[in-house]
């Protein structure tokens, strides 16, 4: 029987309903609201489940593609078994948890189990290992991950593209809809479980990543955290991916996102900022997207290993009798080791090529160094693990072939599956370790080779060396693999100079012993301290803080399917009615109205800028209104402005940000005495000129008291990258100049010092108290930065103790976003129907235009 909560959103859409058992019964009920029991137990309140009554603790639901379990067939009962694969990253990650927290794993089994045998299994497998199966159907799981993720995910985050068909598979949109059912699967399954304000869940790798939107979706301020242990490619590759946002979006529907490396969260940044526009930011250390009033954080720390179980292996007496057969096999001769899957992203024949290039360059080390290279099965299939397989063999052949002799092969490939104590013993007889992967995420074989190395004392005592005696290691390392940062010791190559690979190889078997040493110590003390348990620690220590304003912002979801987000702003930000607001205007008499003009009466993405018919009937008689003082406060220039509205006789203006002002329509134009001198334009202007001709798409709009630098049209980064460069310049040459630079949306602008929007606010409210009319109404309607000048003065003069009664205040916002104003109205097409509202209020008489005089030098 299906589970009710599988039949979401994506379910109806596709038509489909997968037959998928629900989580077994003994799990306890949650609440997803105080005080309501959520819909997706359907077992009913009464049913004498006594842990429903149970005081709720926190736990950690580790969701992954694989359960860390093997599961093998009792030949004789048919019943399934299974055990806990003590390799699995997944499991060596509770390591960094205390003994008492509960783990729970949600995740696939690596074999296929019969539907009549689920129900029993999945009681069992949560009942002994607390893991809850997803049962994914065949030909789901096969389109899900043989297709979507392992031919086109795959590829793509090792930054290789389908340039044609025989170099991998171009999108299928049946393979990525099969993408979004597994991740829909694995959600719902998770929804069965979790306690939404105590648990915290943490998503592994690339197979789940739309997997937060369904949870996002369901529960909005859910602990959830992300951890990618591929590659994230540049912005360049990613963005040839049809499905780019939807993937992003999901990614930052998380509170925090783990990568191995700076490059890789460095991609995904870029990736954020080109594709949707979000900058991020350096918070106390922390790197921070501003997603929708949520910070998504951002955490770079690789994965490190479980020292007591590689520890642990060392010390068997398997362990101790291959070290001796190998130490024998080898005697006399230096071992070099490589250990890696095999497929095309691994460099296998490129390590081959380096070592024949070292065997033709240096005839003396024939004989005396051996390649073993063990090569585990490969997790993918298809033409290129194929090829890729052929020519390791290939090549492998030619160098024993050419260097080779009876006794002695220079190159000895293990194709096969290799027992952990067996390769441990390979690590610790080897005298340099060579990791020349192309990509890679992470790649733990430098870390475990550094760890066997050290070895322990019953080690020690098997290999015939004195207890705490000096040890030595050597590592060549790709510089695209994700632990070569960490690694600052090892002998850094670029794979694919063959040349530059065979030199490291032969410095790494000659350099001096003491040197050798010195790089091994400061390697194990880096591989000891930054475990397993400290990665999985440090990442649930970001995770909490991450989440610790969660219940502190108002939140509701936005968008449909995959493009849903979450929406979290301050508990007192809310929409404004025009119910609401219309009730203050008619019971108000002395009314102050301010108005920014882009983006918020005009739509920014509108080409025509001028004001419509209808903005002008609306604005001339909210003029008309003898209780209204209104205002344009607007960035743009007085000559527009002033033409545009030339039919409003009782409109006041303020242009470019206040500097020039305008009470009315037959009213002189009135220059700020405040900062009249402009010399500085002189100096700004150059720079400008400058950075206009290094930056493509850049251009400068002048203006009577400012100059402005857009990059609105150049590259997203580099624009980026340059405004911050023309910001710290100009900031610099205008130390002593009565100008500011400011930042806005792609712009950087300089104005004269001591000019807002925010002055003209306080001062025009200042001179209503003065000529005693105080306001007993204030609204304030804008979308941008330069507006929040005007909130926040608005805010501060209302509370000024000469104003007789606190007037009713309206700061609204155009759009839901973090802002000092207390209210928002979706678009501008809700700014003019709220004024369209407030001018049917307004009782239009004939008044005087000296009335409104007043001049600019008396409020300035």
């Amino acid at each position: 029987m299906a589970s009710r909560s599988t039949t979401n959103f994506l379910d109806l859409a596709s038509g489909d309903l997968l037959d998928v058992p629900r989580t077994p019964r003994s799990l306890p009920r949650v609440m997803t609201v105080p005080g309501i029991i959520s819909e997706l137990d359907d077992y009913g309140s009464n049913d004498g489940d006594s842990e429903s009554s149970s005081v709720c603790r926190e736990r950690k639901i580790i969701v992954a593609n694989m359960l860390p379990l093997h599961a093998k067939k009792d030949g004789q009962s048919g019943k399934w078994c299974f055990s806990l694969d003590e390799d699995s990253l997944l499991l060596q990650l509770k390591n960094g948890f205390s003994p008492e927290m509960e783990v729970i794993y949600i995740g696939s089994l690596k074999v296929e189990i019969d539907a009549s045998e689920q129900e029993e299994v999945a009681q069992k497998l949560f009942d002994n290992f607390n893991c809850v199966p997803t049962f994914l159907p065949s030909d789901l799981q096969k389109n899900f991950y043989l297709g979507f993720c392992k031919q086109q995910l795959w590829p793509l985050f090792h930054y290789m593209l389908p340039m044609c068909p025989e170099h991998g598979d171009r999108f299928d949109r049946q393979l990525w809809q099969a993408y979004v059912s597994a991740n829909k699967i694995f959600a719902d399954k998770v929804m069965e479980i979790i306690n939404p304000e105590e648990d915290s869940v943490w998503v592994h790798d690339y197979h789940l990543m739309v997997l937060p939107t369904f949870l996002r979706k369901r529960y909005n301020r859910v602990k959830l955290g992300f951890f990618l242990h591929s590659p994230f490619p540049s912005s360049e590759i990613y963005r040839t991916l049809p499905v780019r946002d939807e993937i992003l979006r999901g990614l930052l529907n998380c509170d925090l996102l783990g990568f191995h490396t700076f490059d890789y969260a460095r991609h995904f940044l870029s990736c954020c900022s080109r594709m949707l526009g979000l900058d991020y930011e350096s918070k106390r250390g922390h790197i921070g997207l501003d997603y929708y009033g949520r910070t998504v954080y951002i955490k770079i720390l690789p994965v490190g290993i479980h020292m007591g179980r590689l520890e642990s292996v060392m010390n068997l007496p398997s362990t101790f009798a291959k070290v001796k057969e190998i130490r024998d096999q080898f005697m006399g001769k230096k071992l070099i080791l490589g250990i890696d899957d095999m497929d095309i992203f691994k460099g296998i024949s490129l390590k081959l090529l380096a070592v024949e290039q070292l065997l033709r360059q240096h005839p003396a080390l024939r004989g005396k160094i051996v390649l073993v290279q063990i090569v585990n099965p490969a997790r993918g299939s298809g033409k290129d693990v194929h090829e890729a397989q052929k020519e390791t063999y290939l090549a492998a052949e030619r160098i024993n072939e050419a260097y080779g002799s009876n006794n002695y092969k220079p190159v000895i490939l293990i194709d096969r599956p290799v027992p952990r104590f067996e390769k441990t013993a390979y690590y610790a007889l080897a005298e340099c370790c060579i990791v020349s992967a192309v990509r890679d995420g992470m790649n733990l074989v430098p870390y475990k080779y550094i760890v066997c190395r050290q070895g322990t004392p019953l080690m020690d005592e098997a290999m015939g060396l004195q207890i705490g005696s000096p040890r030595t290691s050597m590592l060549v390392v790709s510089e695209f693999i994700g632990c070569s940062p960490s690694l600052s010791g090892a002998i850094r190559v670029n794979p694919w100079d063959i040349d530059a690979v065979a030199d490291a190889l032969e410095l790494a078997i000659t350099i001096q012993e003491s040197e050798k040493q010195l790089r091994h110590e400061k390697h194990y003390r880096y591989v000891s301290s930054h475990d397993i348990g400290y990665w999985s620690r440090s990442f649930m220590q970001d995770l909490d803080r991450a989440c610790q304003d969660h219940y502190s912002k108002r939140c509701w979801g936005i968008g449909l399917g995959l493009r849903f987000r979450v929406v979290s702003l301050s508990p007192g930000f809310r929409k404004l009615t025009i119910d609401h607001i219309v009730s203050a205007y008619k019971r108000t008499h002395r009314r102050a109205i301010f108005l920014d003009y882009d983006g918020t009466i005009i739509s920014q993405s509108s080409i025509i800028k001028t004001p419509s018919p209808e903005i002008i009937s609306i604005l001339t008689t909210l003029c008309n209104d003898p209780c209204n003082t209104v205002f344009i406060v607007s960035g743009r220039g007085r000559s527009s402005l002033g033409q545009w509205f030339a039919s409003c006789e009782m409109l006041g203006i303020a242009a470019e940000h206040g500097y020039f002002i305008r009470w009315g329509g037959t009213s002189e134009w009135e220059t700020s005495p405040l900062s009249s001198d402009l010399d500085w334009i002189k100096i700004v202007e150059p720079v400008m000129k400058l950075y206009t001709e290094a930056t493509d798409g850049s251009c400068i709009e002048p203006k009577e008291s400012a100059l402005v630098w857009h990059h609105q049209d150049a590259d997203s980064d580099f624009g980026s990258c340059q405004a911050k460069e023309l910001l710290d310049h100009l900031e610099n040459v205008l130390a002593n100049e009565p100008a500011v630079v400011k930042r806005g949306q792609h712009i950087v602008e300089v104005k004269p010092q001591g000019v807002s929007k925010g002055l003209v606010a306080e001062k025009v409210l200042s001179r209503m108290v003065d000529s005693g009319r105080p306001p007993d109404f204030v609204m304030c309607i804008g979308d941008d930065r330069s507006d929040e000048d005007m909130f926040e003065s608005i805010l501060s003069t209302v509370s000024s103790p000469s104003l007789p009664s606190a007037p009713e205040i309206f700061a609204c916002t155009v759009g839901r976003k973090p802002s000092k104003a207390k209210f928002y109205l979706d678009d501008t097409s809700d700014v003019v129907k709220l004024l369209q509202c407030l001018a049917s209020s307004s009782r239009p008489r004939p008044r005087q235009l000296p009335q409104m005089r007043v001049s600019f030098e008396s409020v300035f």
